[in-house]
């Protein structure tokens, strides 16, 4: 790995950014990538690093932006023949380019530690947070007047406000208010729309609240998203017992295949700087497309000589249909 590299990811670490980091694990001869080769993917599609040219850079990027969105690492084979006893968590792909040759990548997301977000400063939320730093997560307090003192030495950050823009791949809100502003923190909470939003309440007071948020325009979909009662149900009484059923509840689905992610921290890419290659329908940068055609007054891009070739043999079977 490169200096370059190794400082990009201490910054995106730093500044706590998800990334994707993708790794030549194999190749066949003549595919340029050898291994040990990586780059480091950002969920803006940008690619700092080598691991191989226009046949396997697209490839690369699509599976590593898939990679970051789902938080759940993959092999990656790209070749000439499809082998049928591929190691499982393989995703392959015909190899486009005319020299022919075969790689395969390792590609694993990085990303943030999860982030606790605890709306109100009651005994379950104050429960909440030393448990979340006692995990090693990240802990937010959301409260209009907090009194910071009653946390202690705890590293955690207490906020007024919390909103869209604050919210990270693994953000989890819960609202632990009991009855300090219950319908305020519910709001500012849904309105992050992150998928994790849990409230600490019963199912009678909660009806009464989603009522309320209802006559103020918060919709039906939106509240049935709302987990409530918070937490897996171990009949918890006391506060750190309720406070561990809720951490249970998320790490059940920190782990589980697929992974809650908030569609606000989601990768996103400039679609309009790249093109969807006809023939093999792996996405290319167009700044750095290898090959570009004009076919009926619309520019189509290529990701090696390969794809180019086919598609003029028979440009109609790629863009007409």
């Amino acid at each position: 790995m490169h200096n370059k590299q190794i400082d990009l990811i201490n910054k995106l670490n730093s500044e706590r950014q998800s990334y994707a980091k993708a790794t030549v694990v194999r190749r066949q001869l003549p595919s340029s990538g050898k291994p040990g080769d990586s780059a480091i993917i950002l969920p803006n599609g940008s690619m700092h690093g080598w691991v191989g040219g226009g046949c396997t850079r697209g490839i690369v990027l699509k599976e590593a932006l898939q990679a970051i969105s789902e938080g759940r690492s993959r092999f990656v084979r790209i070749s000439t023949e499809l082998v049928p006893d591929a190691m499982p968590n393989t995703k392959q792909y015909t190899m486009t380019c005319q020299s022919g040759g075969s790689v395969e990548l390792f590609i694993e997301p990085v990303l943030p530690r999860p982030q606790i977000v605890i709306f109100g400063q009651s005994h379950i939320g104050i429960a909440l947070a030393k448990i979340s730093l006692a995990m090693d997560y990240r802990v937010i307090v959301v409260h209009d007047d907090a009194d910071r003192s009653t946390y202690g030495d705890l590293t955690l950050q207490v906020v007024s406000t919390y909103g869209q823009e604050d919210v990270t791949q693994n953000s989890y809100l819960v609202v632990c208010t009991q009855g300090q502003g219950d319908e305020k923190a519910l709001k500012m909470a849904i309105d992050t729309g992150n998928d994790y939003v849990a409230f600490v309440s019963s199912r009678k007071k909660a009806h009464a609240i989603f009522s309320t948020l209802r006559s103020q325009g918060v919709s039906f979909d939106q509240l049935k998203k709302i987990r409530t009662p918070a937490g897996l149900d171990i009949h918890a009484k006391l506060p750190e017992e309720v406070a561990i059923s809720i951490l249970g509840q998320i790490i059940e689905d920190i782990r589980k295949p697929e992974p809650v992610t908030s569609e606000a921290a989601k990768p996103h890419v400039n679609l309009e700087e790249y093109y969807i290659n006809p023939v093999c329908n792996i996405p290319i940068h167009k700044a750095t497309a290898k090959h570009v055609l004009q076919y009926k007054d619309h520019s189509v891009y290529f990701c090696c000589d390969g794809c180019k070739v086919k598609f003029e043999e028979n440009p109609e079977q790629y863009i007409d249909n």
